[in-house]
């Protein structure tokens, strides 16, 4: 249970490389260490604030360690982001495991935050003190300890404190999937960072997850292909499509030879492991109607954030994508391939939520899923790829 107590816990543990999972690289900050998703030289070649915002939110990245501590506290500060005209999203979230169960979740106060402006895209930094989270009341014995944290907020971390000494956990010997996907991906508004869809089939496939998927930014970039390349990794899966089409930043001539070179550098590291092509969920305002989606700006008067498609269904004649033209053509590049690749796959997004889904749970804002639908997709996920026949099948 999470606790706001102010008495001290006599150990304090330094937050290293060796307790962190699920980051690619991490950078020394006036007040702690701060996890990143993308390898430095990816983010010097990031064209815009978009990436730093999203591959800084630590989602996937855990802290992991052995003790027989009965209470734990990890002072983090962090950087949320704020819209303004809409309520307050909710607080990050951490979740405690303890030998791969789910025992606690709690959220730190204080913090930065980013304000936006949705009608004019400017943004504004507030700067805040570092907070805690802290649990108590874990059973004394030795254990394996995972301490989530937050999907959605950018998180310094500051120092580690426990009743009993920390040691660095065992390496599991579990495979390592590394996926890359959009916001929805990332987490969008899942309840906690281990019930996003990837975290949840992850924990479900018995799997190490490194968790690439990136709010806005699925764009076939060179750079976050060079560094999934680099990456060690035994699985590895790509979801590509709705950012495409909702940030209007490709025609169908460069996206095909696109998608080819984004498979060509993840072949270059990784030339014979499982390698899953992933298609867009159902997204039903861009089936077939092209990008950009824009904010219904009727609705933001009212506190509410919903999404629109701007573009021109008679624009497809023009090379303007939607999500159906993406998932034919991504279906017809798998099958050239994988002639010449017995380890490539593909799976329909649809087969994660469609159309039945979203009769029984629409996408609040008409892009993004919800938390039940969050669980639903990894537990999905999890049978078509884990499964006995799915592509990431224990041989």
């Amino acid at each position: 249970m999470s606790t706001d107590t102010p008495a001290p816990l006599p150990f304090t543990t330094p937050v290293t490389t060796g307790l962190l999972r699920g980051a690619l690289d991490v950078e020394r900050t006036d007040i702690g260490l701060l996890p990143h998703r993308l390898p430095a030289r990816a983010r010097a070649q990031a064209p815009d604030g978009q990436i730093a915002l999203a591959e800084a939110q630590p989602s996937g990245v855990r802290l992991v360690f052995r003790t027989r501590a009965t209470a734990i506290e990890l002072e983090a500060r962090r950087t949320r982001t704020a819209y303004q005209g809409v309520p307050p999203r909710p607080d990050g979230v951490y979740d405690l495991l303890v030998d791969g169960k789910l025992v606690a979740r709690g959220s730190a106060s204080g913090g930065n935050v980013l304000d936006v402006d949705m009608t004019t895209g400017s943004t504004e930094f507030r700067s805040g003190p570092a907070g805690s989270v802290r649990f108590g009341g874990l059973a004394g014995h030795e254990k394996d300890v995972e301490l989530w944290l937050p999907y959605n907020e950018r998180t310094e971390l500051v120092a580690l404190r426990t009743d009993a000494p920390v040691t660095p956990a065992a390496e599991t010997g579990r495979k390592v999937w590394l996926h890359h996907g959009s916001s929805i991906s990332h987490g969008s508004d899942a309840a906690s960072p281990t019930t996003t869809w990837p975290a949840r089939a992850a924990l479900l496939g018995g799997v190490e997850l490194v968790n690439l998927g990136l709010g806005g930014s699925a764009l076939l970039d060179p750079f976050t292909a060079r560094a999934m390349r680099d990456t060690p990794a035994d699985l590895i899966s790509v979801k590509i499509g709705i950012n495409l089409v909702n940030a209007d930043v490709m025609r169908l001539r460069a996206f095909v030879p696109a998608v080819h070179g984004f498979l060509d550098t993840l072949r270059e590291g990784h030339p014979d492991i499982p390698l899953l092509v992933i298609s867009p969920v159902l997204c039903p305002i861009h089936e077939d109607t092209p990008g950009p989606s824009i904010p219904d700006f009727s609705r933001l008067g009212e506190g509410e954030v919903r999404f629109v498609a701007a573009g021109d269904p008679e624009e497809r004649a023009a090379g303007k994508l939607t999500l159906g033209v993406i998932r034919e053509e991504l279906a017809g590049l798998v099958e050239q391939r994988s002639a010449d690749d017995p380890w490539l796959r593909y799976l329909d997004g649809r087969e994660l939520y469609g159309e039945t889904d979203a009769d029984e749970l629409p996408l609040p804002d008409a892009l993004h899923p919800d938390a039940t639908t969050h669980l639903r997709m990894g537990d999905r996920f999890a049978r078509l790829a884990f499964g006995a026949d799915g592509p990431f099948a224990a041989e």
